[in-house]
């Protein structure tokens, strides 16, 4: 008599979740269902980049993972450059890198994974409110529509603002929580040749596509190329201090409204490098306002894992875009998982497979974190030693990328998999 297969509820329907669905769908032991709370699967943000860490990872994971990239109209760029933009060395380079990063529209790349996937296996309108335990160590989810779904394994891979972390460390521990950096973010997307009128026919060039980095004082500016080279996004990052002690509503905002006046204010005969003060006026001011989005991080949690639950990508590891690694450590966090439990065959082996995934991706993400936080001061001149100096910004940055980059994704994921075989003994 064959086994039951081992029942795995994914909650959170970005593309973490579903590029993990992807990947757990052809393993015949594994029963997975993916769970969103909104009516409808759908992606917030605009870019997902992967570097050539992540594309060894997604080519790890499987072919059809890869197909879905190429599919979704994913852009590699030869490199990024960045440029002091700003102050009284505006136009210098800081430094350029041949880095193979592919750019692809994240409502693109979901629409992709979750194609072809039985509709039997994805749920909308399903807000995860609790978790029950049984005794027989299973579990049952309940949602806010009063629906519930028994399954063995949860993965929590519901962003930055998890339930599924607050029920795994507490809603006590301080790291149950993200924190708002006071950073925003305004993203746009624009049609390729008006975006290349704007931005200039240099940083906006298919034939020699790069991810251009434009560093102000406590600002930041950058433009990549997306959809096959038809669509141009272009983003602002822009900051306020957040004191020690402010009022909860502040802290907690997810959003803020900028209005053109503001941008116009704020970029205008301020020392920006001339074509990107036209960029701001042409592509954020034509409109009387623009949303901008906070950034969150998450601050180091003791573990990713309770027993038959664990957190997943942004739920695990929020961090600010300043490495543009978010994403890629959500392709090597799918890559770790799907490996896991492509090899075990009880729900207690696959609780197990969970213990090895929060040691082996705890460290590495939670330093990309780090680090991400660190760059975000670079890159906005706040580093008071440092500044906007060019050269002294190089020294720093130019290497800061290869622990990222240069990660060997076999080989991590063959200590994984040797990891859970020594738990499996035991």
């Amino acid at each position: 008599m064959a086994a039951s297969p081992i029942r795995v509820a994914i909650s959170g329907g970005g593309v973490a979740g579903a590029l993990l669905l992807h990947a757990l769908l052809p393993l015949q032991h594994i029963d997975a269902h993916i769970f969103e709370s909104a009516p409808q699967f759908r992606e917030a943000g605009v870019a997902f980049g992967l570097g050539r860490n992540a594309s060894r990872a997604l080519e790890l994971i499987g072919p059809s993972a890869r197909a879905c990239l190429d599919r979704a109209g994913g852009v590699q760029m030869k490199g990024s450059a960045c440029y002091v933009a700003q102050g009284n060395e505006a136009g210098e380079k800081v430094f350029q890198l041949d880095n193979s990063t592919i750019i692809v529209a994240r409502a693109n790349l979901l629409h992709e994974l979750l194609e072809g996937t039985p509709p039997e296996r994805m749920h909308v309108s399903k807000k995860l409110t609790r978790v029950e335990r049984k005794e027989d160590q299973s579990l049952v989810v309940h949602f806010a529509d009063g629906s519930t779904h028994e399954c063995d394994i949860l993965i929590g891979a519901d962003g930055v603002h998890s339930t599924v972390r607050k029920i795994i460390l507490g809603e006590h521990d301080p790291a149950a929580l993200a924190r708002n950096t006071g950073q925003w973010v305004i993203m746009t997307l624009s049609p390729y040749d008006e975006a290349r009128a704007s931005i200039g026919a240099s940083p906006v060039n298919i034939e020699d596509a790069r991810e251009y980095a434009w560093a102000g004082n406590g600002s930041f500016m950058m433009n990549n190329i997306l959809s096959n080279g038809d669509v141009v996004q272009f983003a602002i990052l822009s900051s306020e201090e957040l004191p020690l002690s402010v009022p909860e509503e502040a802290s907690n905002r997810w959003n803020r409204t900028v209005k053109a006046e503001t941008l116009k204010d704020m970029y205008t005969n301020k020392g920006w490098l001339p074509h990107l003060e036209s960029a701001v006026q042409d592509i954020l001011c034509n409109e009387p306002t623009r949303q901008a989005m906070y950034l969150w991080e998450h601050p180091h949690a003791k573990t990713f894992v309770s027993g038959p639950i664990c957190v997943f990508g942004d739920a695990a590891h929020a961090t600010t875009p300043h490495m543009g690694s978010g994403g890629g450590m959500c392709v090597e966090d799918v890559l770790i998982m799907s490996s896991l439990l492509a090899h075990v065959k009880t729900p207690a082996e696959a609780a197990k497979a969970l213990k090895v995934y929060d040691e082996v991706r705890r460290p590495r993400t939670q330093h990309v974190v780090d680090a991400s936080h660190r760059t975000g001061d670079l890159i906005t001149g706040r580093d008071e030693i440092i500044g906007l100096d060019a050269k002294k910004l190089e020294e720093i940055l130019v290497h800061r990328w290869d622990f990222i980059m240069d990660f060997d994704n076999a080989k991590h994921r063959d200590e994984a998999l040797e990891l859970l075989k020594q738990e499996l003994l035991q």
